[in-house]
């Protein structure tokens, strides 16, 4: 049976910029080819200098409590093969509960918030204000269901204009990864869609980039 398989990570690049007040990364040859020294080929090794909220992102627990999972401990059960909910909410700015919907339908499953921000990729209009956000009463609600995680294309699940993070404290408070920055949300079908999102696992980290897919039979996605 055929597949169809819609990415939803940003790619990586030198120097690119993200969220505000955080450096871009640096993607460099440590060995470069012509200093390769095998007969008759030439190899590259490449390094990166990056912070771990780069690029489309997930945050483990241990981003915002100290005892918490970090990137290396999450359950992979959370993360691979899981099914996926997708929340639509273009054009709205604080996504509130009303969304959600039966909260029967949430249990277990990964829960995608296509805002429509991703379009705006790359520009200042991205990592400038306004950005939309989910407001807290929605982080209590998915924490309720039992959601496996969630995740959102836009800059930030919660506001960032305000000092305080809601989403970020109930959803990792409960064990609940958080993907922010993701894409093409747009192209994943409202049900029947599977998602895959494994960042490597590296020990002491909150946050780390990720390659997230979603994926189901090519019938579905139409």
């Amino acid at each position: 049976m055929s597949k169809a398989v819609v990415e939803l990570s940003h790619p990586i690049s030198d120097g690119m910029l993200t969220y505000p007040g955080l450096p871009g990364p640096r993607v460099t040859p440590h060995i470069a080819r012509d200093r390769s020294a095998l007969v008759d080929m030439t190899y590259e090794i490449a390094r990166v200098d990056t912070v771990g909220n780069t690029g489309t992102y997930i945050d483990a627990p241990f981003h915002y409590h100290a005892d918490g999972a970090d990137i290396a401990e999450l359950p992979l059960e959370r993360l691979f093969n899981v099914p996926i909910l997708m929340i639509r909410a273009a054009g709205v700015r604080a996504v509130g509960p009303d969304v959600l919907g039966d909260p029967a339908r949430l249990w277990g499953k990964a829960v995608l918030v296509h805002t429509g921000w991703s379009t705006r990729w790359g520009s200042s209009a991205y990592r400038g204000p306004g950005h939309p956000f989910l407001v807290g009463e929605v982080a209590d609600a998915l924490v309720a269901a039992n959601v496996a995680l969630v995740g959102i294309d836009s800059l930030d699940i919660d506001d960032t204009s305000l000092p305080t993070r809601p989403c970020h404290h109930a959803l990792l408070g409960a064990g609940i990864p958080i993907i922010e920055q993701m894409t093409n949300l747009d192209a994943v079908p409202d049900t029947g869609a599977r998602l895959v999102a494994l960042p490597a696992p590296v020990r002491g980290m909150g946050s780390f980039p990720l390659r997230a897919v979603a994926w189901t039979d090519h019938s579905v996605f139409g």
